[in-house]
Order: C-alpha cells, then structure tokens, then sequence
C-alpha cells in the first residue's frame, strides 16, 4: 500500500513538472486553447507555434529576445516582455478580427466543387524567415468522390530575403522553390489521414471544430544523399469545420500546415531547422460542371498577379508582419503582370 502510494505521487510529480514546462494559450473571451498562436522574437524570429491544445515548449522562448510578438489568425495580438510570456496560461484576445463567412454561389449540384480562397506560405531556417509568398488559389474537387483534381493559382507575390548560397553552409541557402501552395489532398475526405503513421486529435470549439494530423519520420537515424544529412521530418496539419458540423467540403473553413526538417552537409557540425508553414482560407464554394478556370504557374522567381488582393481587409497579409522586422532586406520579386 505504502509503495502503491509512493507511485501515485511520483506520477503527479512528474505531471505537474510536464505542465510546467508548457505555456497554454487561451482565449479571454472562451477560456479555451488557441492553436496556430506564433511567438516572434525581437529579431523576427518564429520560436514557437501552439499545437491543438494552445500549447508550446517553454524552452523555445529564452529571455535573451526580450520582447515578443504574439500573432494570431495572421494579425498581431499583443506584445509581451520574457516576464509576461514565462507563464503557464496566457490569455488572448482573439476577436481582432470578425470571421469572414464563406460565400456560396450556384448551390445547385453538379459535378464539381469549386473552392476559392486565400493562401500564405513562408520558409524559416533555424527560425528565421527565408523566404514568403501569398495569393489568390482556387481548389477543384470531384463533387461525387470529394478527392482534389486540380490546384490553380491565380495570383500571387513572392518576397525573399538576401541569402549568401554557399554550397556547403546549408544555413545559408535560399530556399525559395521550397514554398508550396497548400495541398488540400484530404480536405474532402478526413477519414483518410486515419492511418498508423498519424496522431489524430480533435477540438470542438465555440466557433469551430478542429482536427490536427501529426506525423514523423527519420526520428532514430539520418538520411543521406550527395553528401547531404535529412533527419527528425515532422509534419502537422489542421483543418477547421463548421461547428458540430458533418465536416464535409461545404463545411470547410481552414487550412493549415507545418512541415519540419533538419538539414546539414556532411562537414557542418549542427543541422540547420528547416519550417514550412502553409495556410489556406476559403472565402468562395460553388458547384460547377466546368473545371477549367484561368491560372498562373506558381514561379517561385517571380510575383505574378493583376491586383493588389493583399489590400482586402480579410486577406491573410503576414507580409506586414515580416516586413516591420526585416524593413527593406525582404524583397519583393518582380511582377511579371503590370497592373
């Protein structure tokens, strides 16, 4: 009994010191956690992003950056001193933005759902940014089996930060090409990331349901190729749902995607972190029996667009927020189309 005893308390020991390695995130309006919550740096850094639960690693925010920046749903929520953040709960206000509805035109059905939207999608090596692009994407998905057919851009920026390209010094490539639109694969069909390589878990929310898809690879030994080391690939994933609803392509409401991996040449002594973030909003759902619409080829080179989208107030502008640490270093890359 007194050992039976002596176990329980280990065990509440050893929760308690795990609960205090994390801070939470929470709404002050709801009290629950916010997921997808980034903590810049003073130098522009990303040291953390909340995971389903609100949650990030203490050890990830170290008081040497002094001030950080809280951001959001793409805008910035608060400034906090390493007092301030070094707790176990901080409360947020989330409500800085009003969520923009989903428009739904031609609810007829018909062969195709045709889902339009806004993207961002940014690089960071060991947690600065690299490289950043955003714009205008519209999704095709077979009405009938709910699988993607096709992803068309329309429009789109791209902005890169001076990088060095030595060789052998993998921290200072420009990683540009690397940026992805995001890849809706599974939206229709979420049944399908239920597999024994994902950790599934889900969040019903005050304003919506979330499921966040969590996977690894390389864990326990490095991959090599040309010289070049790959270890600890880690990916997760989360799409937002109408609240309590069936969680089908007409309920679909975000998107968003964190891909990580470790880098380095055979010479280099530490692997560089490597982050792609991926962010999908919808802003238009249509049925339609036509699925050729026009698009533009993502070039990584250039910015192709024919209006300035990013000025709409809805628009998930983290170019802003990247531009007011960096000034002038991040350059936009030039527009093929004139306006």
């Amino acid at each position: 009994m007194k050992r039976s005893f002596q176990i329980c308390i280990l065990f509440i020991f050893l929760f308690s010191l795990m609960q205090a390695q994390t801070i939470t995130f929470i709404s002050e309006h709801t009290d629950r956690p916010l997921p997808k919550v980034s903590v810049f740096g003073k130098d522009g850094s990303i040291l953390a992003f909340s995971d389903i639960d609100g949650k990030i690693d203490k050890q990830a925010i170290p008081p040497s950056q002094e001030k950080f920046q809280i951001v959001y749903n793409n805008f910035p929520v608060a400034l906090l001193s390493y007092s301030e953040i070094n707790q176990d709960v901080i409360k947020l206000n989330d409500q800085v933005k009003e969520i923009e509805t989903v428009v739904i035109r031609n609810t007829k059905p018909a062969k195709y759902i045709v889902i339009k939207g806004n993207f961002n999608a940014y690089v960071t090596v060991n947690n600065k940014l690299n490289s950043y692009a955003d714009g205008i994407v519209t999704y095709i998905f077979d009405n009938k089996t709910k699988k993607l057919k096709s992803t068309n851009v329309e429009q789109y920026r791209v902005f890169r930060l001076d990088s060095k390209n030595e060789k052998k010094e993998t921290s200072t490539w420009d990683y540009g090409n690397s940026l992805q639109l995001p890849k809706l694969k599974n939206v229709g069909n979420p049944e399908e990331y239920k597999t024994k390589r994902n950790t599934i878990k889900e969040l019903k929310g005050d304003r919506n349901d979330q499921i966040e898809v969590s996977g690894a690879a390389l864990q326990e030994k490095e991959f090599s190729l040309f010289g070049y080391r790959f270890f600890d690939i880690r990916t997760i994933l989360n799409m937002s749902f109408e609240k309590g609803s069936g969680k089908t392509l007409r309920d679909f409401l975000e998107y968003n995607e964190v891909a990580f991996v470790k880098l380095k040449h055979k010479s280099e002594s530490h692997y560089n972190q490597i982050i792609l973030y991926n962010n999908f909003y919808p802003t238009e759902l249509s049925f339609s029996n036509d699925n050729d619409i026009d698009n533009v080829k993502f070039d990584k080179d250039i910015s192709n667009y024919k209006t300035q989208y990013w000025q709409e107030s809805s628009f998930p502008n983290m170019q802003t927020i990247f531009s007011s640490f960096f000034k002038d270093d991040l350059q936009e890359q030039q527009n093929k189309t004139k306006n």
